[in-house]
């Protein structure tokens, strides 16, 4: 499997695709809040098995922070480490931006997910979409940080 950073209208696609399945049809959020304003403004990226879609994440600069968003992977996918593998990719993709901490707003029983890559809560649990979630961060090591002296 393979992450890319989406360049063509047919990889945004598949992103969208993705998200659909599942934010709207499995999990019920309306497609409305799903898609918003932000896709314009945002990186995104997906996961592909061979040719197919299998997970995708967004990525934006929201008040001098990466903004991890969207983070969806099919259900046949899923504990078989494609998670780690998109958000891999955004954090390497953050790391060469002028940003020193990532920002995301995590599903309650996901939290432990984000925890096992470096994220801490740092809000009581909240409903986004009728769903409970709790807001994390994590700091970024910038690549120059990690050359030797």
């Amino acid at each position: 499997m393979r992450v890319i950073l989406a360049g063509t209208d047919s990889q945004l696609q598949d992103a969208f695709s993705i998200r659909k399945k599942v934010f709207v049809e499995e999990q019920q959020v309306p497609v409305e809040i799903e898609i918003d304003e932000h896709e314009n403004n945002s990186a995104h990226f997906v996961l592909y098995d061979g040719e197919k879609p299998a997970g995708a994440g967004r990525f934006r600069i929201l008040d001098d922070k990466g903004k991890v968003e969207r983070i969806c992977i099919l259900p046949e996918y899923r504990g078989k480490g494609a998670g780690n593998q998109i958000m891999a990719a955004i954090e390497e993709y953050a790391k060469q931006l002028p940003v020193e901490e990532l920002v995301l707003n995590s599903q309650s029983y996901a939290v432990p997910f984000y925890e096992k890559l470096g994220y801490i809560v740092v809000s009581e649990e909240f409903l986004d979409a009728g769903i409970p979630h709790r807001k994390m961060i994590k700091k970024l090591e910038q690549e120059m940080s990690k050359r030797p002296v």
